[in-house]
């Protein structure tokens, strides 16, 4: 049990994925979440004000979990290429682990993420801003061929989108999903080489 004044907006978070996993997005409640936790509704309103906004908040925070390890491949040291294919493919490992892995709260989130496309925008905006930087630092390095880069990072984006994009998430436990990553890879590395 979490007293009212200990209470914090991750803890709230945590319980709020518990329930929107047990209930799913149309039953779940904030009454809910703050039985969860053993405190008063007003204790979690006074960190969201409202359902809308503890729900958007639960989205943010599952988009921004593999901001930080792909912000740090994107920063990184040595080859361009060898940077974004492991950027890409942790992206993939990342999303896909968290289709298979509790599919439950995935659908969950697929709901939650057509509610709060803003969220969804801003949190493509930060991808396609690491894939720009591994390009920049590409064509600094004569890596890649000199080209517009951010419409270049969010081609690169785009082109990798079956592997990333939710939509596309019963793909990815397919026997060829990993084969498929290695081709469209190859495609897109042939666009990004300089000559």
């Amino acid at each position: 049990m979490t007293t009212d004044t200990a209470l914090t907006a991750e803890q709230i978070l945590i319980a709020a994925e518990e329930v929107l996993r047990r209930f799913g997005p149309a039953k779940a409640t904030v009454v809910d979440v703050a039985r969860d936790l053993g405190v008063s509704h007003s204790s979690v309103y006074r960190h969201f004000p409202s359902k809308a906004a503890l729900r958007e908040a639960v989205t943010q925070r599952w988009l921004d979990q593999a901001h930080h390890e792909l912000e740090t491949i994107s920063t990184d040291a040595g080859g361009a290429a060898e940077r974004l294919k492991r950027w890409l493919s942790t992206l993939f490992a990342a999303k896909r682990k968290k289709a298979l892995d509790d599919p439950e709260l995935f659908a969950t989130y697929m709901v939650l993420v057509d509610e709060n496309s803003g969220t969804v925008a801003a949190h493509i905006d930060t991808l396609v801003k690491q894939i720009a930087q591994i390009v920049q630092d590409g064509i600094d390095g004569k890596e890649f061929k000199l080209a517009h880069v951010l419409t270049t990072s969010r081609a690169v984006f785009d082109a990798t989108a079956p592997f990333h994009d939710p939509a596309y998430a019963p793909t990815w436990s397919e026997p060829a999903a990993d084969e498929r990553f290695e081709a469209v890879w190859k495609l897109v590395l042939g666009g990004l080489k300089a000559k």
